[in-house]
């Protein structure tokens, strides 16, 4: 019998199984999330702002080679980070393993709340952009209606793409996001393969006899170049935001994110040559629009699908994006740090809809607000600076031996720390050179670490935070056909029963853990591995009394 039904109904039977490996994603779903989240529109920006800081084609194929390497060993780190730490949320996970809450927070509320909401919406009308431009040329569309049609196009996408993510990932969204990634690769091939024409068929050399010349190797300028192409490398980490939702995950991860980078490498330096073959130095670096000048050089009438090759790139992008945002809301709320209703996850296909259709909805609103790229431009500092802070856990996981995975891939400590001294140049170098930016971006996320110390930190909160908590999961349980998710030891509503109504509901639902045999739920916590942070992950968190975990125990034995 159970001593207290009401807590134990909430906390103990509210998870789900995830039992096999059948709505994960195999090789190539995951090899089309690497490949659909890098390659996009920068593509067709970044040749002309890194060829205008080298000044010369083979200098600027040199960086774009660089940064690939960059990416590699980036992914080195990540692959043992992701097959050591099978939880959701990449580098909020990562950090949190090592107890490091604030920092993770700190970090956390402005990927969840402004970057990746802004970076979607973002994506949704660029498509309903270029859609709207490709549509011009065939129809009369006027200027007073053209921004609301974009967004109508966009957000459409958007909503489809949304549907998509509330059912299996291998049964929908894998599946469009590799159909939206071999899309992707032939639009690229079709600027490749006119390009190439041109070079060994038509013998256009003459932009490529002398690669050097003229190259300008002042270091601030190169940095600066560097930036931009690791810009356009930038989402080879996409897996490591749902490393629990790859099917053999020590074999699937580091194929499909190694083999993924190095197409987008193949892609990006080959589309590089086809530009240079066709157009020269000065050229590129006079206009961002470097694919509509070269179709307009080489593909004559067909130059008019320009528009729409470029909306095809940004289909998987979204997807992948979603992905992304989703999954680190979702992980955030596992661990406490957000409400309990943003980790309910549909027990038929363990998609977490309510952070699917909250990233939706916080992209709908931050449409809205204001300049989108320059709110990416102060947030986007905390990317760089986060990694930081998730390889130095890394090395201390490593130097303290804390207990992972048991299939963990270990990597050299010599890439471990190449990667990171790489990562705190970058993150040193902007605060020199855009001061003002990347001190905005520094407050943002300082205003986070207060809030953790306001709402997360402190023993007891607010009764009226803790009965909101139980209601809106309650609510969202019912509206999504979901259960919460949440890590051993964080409890939805603290000491605070459900009510009548709400424990008459939800018994019905029959579920256990859903913590798989590839997650490692905190293996080197104290106080037998239940999460009780000495106080620190009460607040929100609402820790189960120690008293009533030794009684769950006891029931269930």
């Amino acid at each position: 019998s159970r001593s207290n039904p009401d807590l134990y109904v909430w906390n103990h039977v509210f998870a789900v199984t995830m039992d096999g490996d059948s709505h994960k994603m195999g090789y190539l779903g995951a090899t089309s999330y690497v490949v659909g989240n890098i390659i996009g529109s920068g593509i067709f920006i970044t040749p002309a702002s890194i060829l205008r800081c080298t000044d010369s084609v083979g200098l600027s194929l040199i960086v774009w080679v660089g940064c690939a390497l960059v990416a590699i060993l980036g992914a080195l780190c990540y692959i043992e980070l992701g097959t050591s730490i099978r939880d959701p949320g990449c580098d909020f996970a990562y950090i949190c393993y090592v107890k490091w809450y604030s920092i993770a927070f700190s970090f956390m509320w402005v990927s969840v709340l402004m970057t990746y909401p802004a970076t979607i919406a973002i994506i949704a009308e660029t498509f309903g952009q270029y859609l709207i431009e490709g549509l011009r040329q065939y129809y009369q569309i006027e200027e007073e209606i053209a921004p609301t049609a974009q967004k109508l196009f966009g957000f459409s996408l958007l909503l489809l793409v949304t549907w998509m993510n509330f059912f299996s990932l291998n049964k929908f969204a894998a599946r469009f996001q590799i159909v939206a990634t071999a899309a992707k690769l032939v639009s690229c091939m079709v600027i490749i393969c006119t390009g190439f024409y041109y070079l060994f068929v038509k013998g256009w050399y003459a932009n490529l006899a002398a690669p050097m010349k003229g190259s300008n190797y002042r270091l601030g300028d190169l940095i600066i170049g560097t930036y931009g192409g690791l810009w356009a490398y930038s989402g080879w980490d996409v897996l490591n935001m749902g490393a629990g939702e790859i099917a053999r995950p020590r074999r699937n991860m580091p194929l499909a994110l190694l083999s993924g980078i190095l197409i987008v490498t193949a892609v990006y330096v080959s589309i590089n040559v086809a530009y240079f073959v066709v157009l020269d130095v000065e050229t590129v670096k006079s206009s961002n629009a470097v694919a509509a000048l070269f179709s307009q050089a080489t593909l004559g009438s067909f130059a008019s699908f320009i528009p729409f090759l470029v909306g095809i790139l940004l289909i998987g992008s979204l997807n992948s994006n979603l992905f992304c945002g989703s999954r680190y809301m979702y992980a955030a709320a596992r661990q406490g740090h957000l409400p309990a209703c943003f980790s309910c996850v549909n027990k038929e296909n363990e998609s977490p809809r309510v952070a699917v259709f909250a990233q939706t909805f916080l992209a709908f609103a931050i449409s809205f607000v204001g300049d989108l790229d320059a709110l990416i431009g102060y947030v986007m500092f905390g990317f760089w600076a986060q990694r930081i802070f998730t390889l130095v856990a890394l090395i201390i996981i490593r130097h303290n031996q804390i207990p992972v995975h048991s299939e963990a891939i270990r990597m050299p400590l010599a890439i471990i720390y190449l990667f990171l001294a790489i990562t705190v140049a970058l993150v040193i170098i902007p605060i020199f050179q855009e001061f003002s930016v990347t001190a905005l971006g520094i407050a943002i996320c300082s205003v986070g670490f207060i809030f953790y110390f306001i709402f997360i930190y402190p023993e007891h909160l607010p009764s009226f935070l803790y009965r909101w908590n139980l209601k809106s999961t309650w609510l969202t349980c019912i509206i999504f056909d979901a259960v919460p998710d949440l890590k051993p030891g964080v409890s939805i509503a603290g000491a605070i029963p459900p009510s009548d109504s709400a424990q008459r509901l939800l018994p019905k639902i029959s579920s256990t853990s859903r913590i798989s045999e590839d997650s490692v739920p905190d293996l080197h916590s104290d106080e037998k591995n239940i999460m009780r942070r000495n106080g620190s992950m009460t607040g929100l968190r609402m820790i189960l009394p120690g008293s009533l975990v030794d009684l769950m125990g006891a029931a269930d034995t």
